[in-house]
């Protein structure tokens, strides 16, 4: 049967969902932002490249020494078909339970292309098309596709941007029958603080409470990409210590800085009452959601991955020098705790104008719109110790330049919280 050109729409090609993802608005602003920043120059190798947290130094020889070794083939079925790898799991299980001093155990960590995959496989093992998934502003900008991608429903709320601690207040409030996740991100990106055990234990309460008051258990996914990256000797408590219903979401890609090598993991604890049943569900969506094992080469690696990191001194010393820097010219920011980042108060509300200033001095951040926070930016320390002495001066111009504005009464910036509109999903494919 001969149809007509132009009988169907252009549109029919794309799916409703995703159509809806491709029109998230943190997502066309990191979009427009990204393109606009390589027009004015980002990339140069004179620029100041503060925005992603990629190398901008060359990996450590025991880092690329270990990937070798890993790819010499020790039997013929080296890079054979790989799942979930024994000794990856229990290398994997055994750094877990030091770290936390929890009994995490190997059959119930299931190993994922980055914590990417390891989100979204959580948010699929207990998630079901409608139900509501929570999380705080401002956040990895990334949560909201995952989200509408498994067809739920995106509910944001506001932190405390004096302590940058989570509003339990607020995410309380936004807790209805329909319910099924919240989300947290300790050590947080993008504002670098570690929330304390007592915090923790307030938010299990809740969860705990809430899940009995609606009828339906409330699961945690613990985004911990950067639990191994923490300054000052600080003790990192993960959400896992205190509520049994966590799902630990988990990436190698910040503890080496080699966020192009996908290789992650979610874990269940010990005391997850559901984990034996979560277990061939788990299974199964690993390899229904695309095959999401890391490779051999990755799986090869991981015990000898497990025993070092990045230079997190390093990290610190340039967290140190960038707080003293702008601290001394004006700049208002909380120490970070860990992660790779700063979260700085711009010097003027419209955040988005004020890194367009230091953009044309080829320094380049990211505004806090992006991360759904005006009145920020967001400060990488991957970036190396050359682009941090060299950004110093654009930073105290940029400031100077913005003072006589930042003086000028400026109208309230309008915030979110827990009676953000719910989105309307697509039908489920």
């Amino acid at each position: 049967m001969n149809i007509p050109a132009g009988t169907f729409q252009a549109s029919r090609a794309v799916s409703a969902r995703a159509a809806q993802l491709a029109s998230i608005p943190s997502f066309r602003r990191v979009e427009n932002y990204m393109r606009e920043a390589v027009a004015r120059g980002q990339g140069r190798p004179d620029a100041c490249d503060f925005t992603f947290g990629n190398p901008h130094q060359m990996p450590p020889d025991r880092y690329v020494n270990t990937l070798r070794d890993a790819l010499t083939p020790q039997h013929d079925q080296w890079f054979a078909y790989q799942t979930n790898g024994e000794a990856a799991r229990e290398a994997a299980a055994g750094s877990l339970r030091q770290l936390l001093d929890v009994p995490f155990r190997a059959e119930d960590l299931y190993l994922t292309t980055g914590g990417f995959a390891a989100i979204a496989l959580a948010l699929k093992t207990v998630g079901n098309p409608g139900d509501e998934v929570i999380f705080s502003l401002p956040p990895w900008f990334l949560y909201e596709p995952l989200i509408l991608e498994a067809a739920m429903v995106p509910v944001k709320v506001r932190i405390n941007t004096d302590t940058f601690d989570l509003d339990l207040g607020a995410i309380e409030a936004a807790i209805t029958e329909r319910t099924r996740v919240v989300i947290v991100n300790s050590l947080n990106n993008p504002t670098g603080r570690i929330y304390p055990p007592g915090l923790l234990a307030g938010l299990a309460e809740l969860l705990e409470a809430a899940s009995a008051r609606i009828g339906r258990r409330i699961y945690l996914i613990s985004d911990e990409a950067y639990n191994r990256i923490v300054f000052d000797g600080t003790r990192f408590h993960s959400p896992a210590e205190f509520y049994p219903h966590t799902l630990l979401a988990y990436s190698y890609g910040k503890t080496h800085l080699s966020p192009g090598q996908r290789v992650g993991y979610l874990a269940l604890p010990p005391t997850m009452p559901e984990r034996e049943a979560m277990r061939p569900a788990i299974g199964g969506l690993q390899v229904a959601m695309g095959w999401i094992y890391p490779n051999a080469l990755l799986q090869h690696a991981l015990p000898e991955l497990e025993r070092f990191t990045i230079d997190v001194g390093q990290l610190q010393k340039r967290r140190d020098r960038l707080v003293e820097a702008l601290g001394s010219m004006g700049y208002l920011m909380q120490p970070a705790e860990g992660s790779f980042y700063l979260f700085v108060t711009s010097p003027l509300p419209d955040d988005e104008a004020f890194t367009v200033a230091l953009a044309r001095r080829d320094v380049f951040v990211f505004p806090g719109v992006l991360f759904e926070t005006p009145g920020f930016f967001r400060i990488s320390l991957t970036a190396n110790e050359d682009m941090i002495e060299r950004s110093l001066p654009a930073f105290d111009a940029a400031m100077k330049e913005s003072r006589p504005q930042a003086e000028l009464p400026q109208a309230a910036t309008p915030t979110a919280g827990p009676g953000l509109p719910r989105p309307q999903l697509p039908p489920p494919p």
